[in-house]
C-alpha cells in the first residue's frame, strides 16, 4: 500500500471561517485558465487501478482531478484512507453510477464573457489551510451559479506507487450563489467563499493546492481556476 494512503486521515472541513488576510500564499492570479475538466474516479478497493500505467491522461491544458471513491470493503479497502464521501456526491451530481473499479468524466470549459474567477490557498495553521473562491461578474448577470471548491494533493509520477502524476481530491465543498448572497458592498455582482480545509496528518502542505469552478443554470462549466504557489 502506498505510504501516503496508510498515513492519511479522513478529511473534513470545519464550520468556522479563516480571515481573508491568511489566504495570500497561493492563488490563481496570473495563471492560465484550464480549457477542460478531466475527472478520474477510482474505487478504493482497486489498488491495481491506481498502479495502472495505461490510465488515460489528458494534455496540460486540462484540469485533472483524481477522486478516490469509497469501496465495498469499507475501511479495509487498500485506499480507504484516501477515499472521500464527496466523491459519491460528485457522481450523484453527474448522474453517473458507482463504478465497479473506475470511471472518467470530461467536460469542456466554456468561458462566460465578463466572469472573473479566483481561487486561493492560505498557509497551514494547526493542520488546516484556508481555501478561498471568489467570482466577479463584470456585467449585470447575477447567476444563479453552482460553485465547487476543492483541496487537491499533487502526487508526482513515480511516487506513492503511481506511474503517472495524480491530483487527488482531499476535500470538496459545493454550493449555489444567487443575487441574494452577493457581496452587498460591491459595485458589480461579486461572491466569495472561504473555508478552512484539513490536511492529512503528516502531509507536506506544499503538495496541496485549491481548485474551483462555476457552472451556469444549464450545467455548463463557465469558469475554472487552480491556485499556484510562487
Amino acid at each position: 500500500m502506498p505510504a501516503w494512503l496508510s498515513r492519511a486521515l479522513p478529511v473534513g472541513w470545519a464550520l468556522c471561517a479563516l480571515p481573508l488576510a491568511a489566504q495570500t500564499l497561493c492563488s490563481s492570479t496570473g495563471a492560465t485558465p484550464p480549457l477542460a475538466l478531466f475527472e478520474r474516479f477510482t474505487r478504493a478497493d482497486c489498488l491495481a487501478c491506481w498502479q495502472d500505467a495505461t490510465t488515460p491522461a489528458p494534455g496540460a491544458s486540462a484540469l485533472v482531478l483524481d477522486w478516490i471513491v469509497p469501496g465495498a470493503l469499507g475501511d479495509e479497502a487498500p485506499m480507504a484512507a484516501a477515499a472521500v464521501p464527496e466523491a459519491l456526491d460528485r457522481l450523484q451530481i453527474l448522474q453517473r453510477p458507482l463504478p465497479p473499479e473506475r470511471d472518467i468524466h470530461t467536460a469542456p470549459i466554456e468561458p462566460w464573457a465578463g466572469l472573473r474567477l479566483r481561487v486561493g490557498r492560505g498557509p497551514e495553521v494547526n493542520g488546516y489551510v484556508g481555501a478561498t473562491l471568489s467570482l466577479e461578474s463584470r456585467s449585470a448577470v447575477q447567476g444563479p451559479w453552482s460553485y465547487h471548491l476543492l483541496l487537491v494533493q499533487a502526487v508526482a509520477q513515480g511516487t506513492e506507487g503511481s506511474p503517472m502524476p495524480r491530483h487527488v481530491v482531499r476535500n470538496a465543498v459545493q454550493g449555489r450563489w444567487t443575487a441574494d448572497n452577493a457581496l452587498p458592498t460591491s459595485r458589480r455582482p461579486h461572491w466569495i467563499e472561504v473555508r478552512p480545509m484539513r490536511l492529512p496528518e503528516g502531509a507536506d502542505p506544499a503538495l496541496f493546492y485549491t481548485v474551483g469552478w462555476v457552472q451556469d443554470p444549464s450545467g455548463r462549466v463557465v469558469a475554472a481556476a487552480r491556485s499556484v504557489c510562487h
